[in-house]
C-alpha cells in the first residue's frame, strides 16, 4: 500500500486529489488548517480506512515537523507529498497591499511548500525502500499573471524553481519531483471566474471552468508512475479559457 500526504485537503483541489488517491487504494494523510473541513473530506470517503486527518498550518515549521512525524508513526513511510495548500491576496493594486497580506501568501504558498518538501525528503531518504515522489501545485499564473495578483503570481513562479531544485537534489536519493499547473478548475476560489473576472485589457469576462475530477485523475497518473519515470511539468486546464494569448 502506498502512502500519500495531501496539504490543503479540506476543500477544492486538495480534497478531490485526496479522495481520488484513496479510491485508487492509497492511504492518505489529510492536512489543512481547520479540523472541521478535514472532517468533511473524511465524510465524503467511501470508507474512513486508510485516512488520517491532522490539522496543520504549513507555514509553521514546528507544526510541519509534527505533521510528518505523525504520518511516519501511523503509516511507517511516505511515498507521495502533494504540496497543494495555497491562498491568494485581495485582487487590488499591489501598491495598496499590506505587508501582512503579502506575507500571508508567501508563508502559505512558498514557505509552506518548502517546509513540507523538506520534511518529506527527510523521510524519503531514510526509509526502506528509499525514495518517493513530491508533486507541487503550481499555477499557469506564474507565467501568464492576472491583473492585481502579485503575491500569488510571485509565489507560484517561485514554486517552479523549487520543483526543479527538488528534482535535482532528490535525484541521488530516488526522489522524483513534478509540478502540475491547473487552469480554472471548478473550485470555490474560481467561482468569480464563472461570473466574470478582470482581464488584462481591462474588460470583465466570464471564463469556462473544468470539473475537478480531471485534476484528481491527472495527479493520480503522475503519482502512479514508477520512480524511474516522471512528469516534470503538466498543465491541465479548461480548454476554452483565455490562457493562450494572455501572456
Amino acid at each position: 500500500m502506498k502512502i500519500a500526504l495531501v496539504t490543503g485537503a479540506g476543500s477544492g483541489i486538495g480534497r478531490t486529489v485526496a479522495l481520488t488517491l484513496h479510491n485508487a487504494g492509497w492511504a492518505v494523510v489529510l492536512t489543512g488548517r481547520r479540523q472541521n473541513t478535514l472532517e468533511e473530506t473524511l465524510a465524503q470517503a467511501a470508507s474512513p480506512d486508510r485516512l488520517l486527518a491532522v490539522p496543520c498550518d504549513v507555514g509553521d515549521p514546528a507544526q510541519v515537523r509534527a505533521l510528518f512525524d505523525r504520518a511516519q508513526q501511523v503509516f511507517g513511510r511516505l511515498d507521495l507529498l502533494f504540496n497543494n495548500a495555497g491562498i491568494g491576496a485581495p485582487p487590488i493594486p499591489m501598491d495598496e497591499l499590506t505587508y501582512d497580506q503579502w506575507r500571508a501568501v508567501v508563508d502559505c504558498n512558498l514557505t509552506g511548500s518548502f517546509l513540507c518538501a523538506q520534511q518529506a525528503m527527510r523521510l524519503m531518504k531514510a526509509q526502506t525502500p528509499r525514495g518517493g515522489r513530491i508533486i507541487n501545485n503550481g499555477s499557469i499564473s506564474a507565467t501568464a499573471p492576472r491583473p492585481n495578483s502579485a503575491p500569488y503570481t510571485a509565489t507560484k513562479h517561485a514554486i517552479a524553481g523549487l520543483t526543479k531544485s527538488i528534482s535535482l537534489d532528490g535525484r541521488s536519493f530516488d526522489i522524483a519531483c513534478g509540478q502540475i499547473d491547473i487552469g480554472n478548475a471548478a473550485t470555490e476560489m474560481t467561482e468569480p471566474m464563472a461570473r466574470g473576472i478582470l482581464q488584462a485589457d481591462g474588460s470583465m469576462k466570464a471564463e469556462p471552468r473544468m470539473d475537478l475530477e480531471h485534476v484528481g485523475n491527472a495527479v493520480l497518473y503522475m503519482a502512479s508512475l514508477p520512480l524511474d519515470a516522471n512528469v516534470q511539468f503538466m498543465t491541465v486546464m479548461a480548454t476554452k479559457m483565455p490562457l493562450v494569448g494572455r501572456g
